[in-house]
């Protein structure tokens, strides 16, 4: 007798199916940014920088996402947020917000940050 299996007693090894696919939260000017409980965003004085600090890691943010990251408070809206940082810089609301939605999108895709549902 063969120990091979033959297609009639051969069982099919079950394949994994996630039952939810995961679901990405995106980024709009409505939306209203924070840095979760587990991410710190931190001025190091001997170093003189700020450093986003997660479990396990360490970032060096970019001195314009240190500012948008100061403002995201989960009560303003990325709009809200752009607007304010173009009226103390002088610069275009439009391009602030765009940025900002693009940096805020990243973080969020990395799980450095989440969206406030209103409410």
């Amino acid at each position: 007798m063969s120990d091979e299996k033959t297609p009639e007693t051969a069982k099919e090894t079950p394949v994994w199916r996630p039952s939810v696919a995961p679901v990405r939260a995106v980024v709009t000017a409505d939306s209203r940014p924070r840095l979760p409980r587990h991410v710190v965003l931190r001025h190091d004085p001997a170093r003189d920088r700020w450093l986003i600090l997660v479990p396990e890691r360490v970032l060096i943010p970019e001195p314009t996402a240190v500012v948008l990251l100061q403002e995201a408070d989960g009560k303003r809206t990325v709009s809200e947020i752009a607007a304010h940082l173009a009226q103390t810089y002088a610069a275009d609301p439009a391009v602030i917000e765009a940025d900002a939605i693009e940096m805020f999108q990243d973080m969020s895709d990395r799980g450095f940050l989440t969206l406030v549902a209103e409410g």
